[in-house]
């Protein structure tokens, strides 16, 4: 059932990945711009896409395994430092905002999508500033040695 879970949650993180590509393709109709398509930019977005949809699978999988929200404004109540959250911090904004976002924008040949996706990306980077504030408050000196060992992003 955890993995069903994960799977359905993380479909929908891809469907909204290509919405945005998708409002994208009509931004770049308005400013005139022209989208794009070659064999390589199409295998750029499948692997993008493949690799954060996996990703997000794995992680959501451990939160969901934990009996914890995989979207919560609260802080969590444990601190998993396991599976992809040993390479990275952020494992699921990495594989939703970042690689699914530009798989879907590289999929769809959309200029403007693949720029908006790079401009939000500090925009999450200073949400997620927010958030470690709220886990080394909450988990200490635990947290602290896990942030010098993990790198946020990758």
């Amino acid at each position: 059932m955890t993995l069903f879970k994960s799977l359905l949650h993380n479909i929908g993180v891809v469907m909204v990945g290509l919405g945005f590509a998708y409002l994208g393709t009509r931004l770049d109709s308005l400013l005139g711009l022209r989208g794009f398509s070659s064999i390589w930019a199409t295998a750029a977005a499948a692997l993008f896409l493949s690799l954060g949809f996996l990703l997000r699978v794995w992680a959501t999988f451990l939160f969901y395994q934990q009996q914890m929200k995989v979207i919560s404004l609260a802080p969590q109540k444990k601190l998993i430092t396991t599976g992809p959250f040993r390479l990275s911090r952020n494992p699921l904004y990495l594989g939703g905002n970042g690689f699914i976002f530009f798989g879907a924008a590289l999929m769809l040949g959309s200029p403007t999508a693949l720029l908006l996706t790079a401009l939000h990306l500090p925009l999450i980077d200073l949400f997620i500033r927010r958030e470690e504030k709220q886990l080394e408050q909450c988990f200490g000196e635990d947290w602290v040695r896990y942030r010098k060992q993990v790198r946020r992003w990758i």
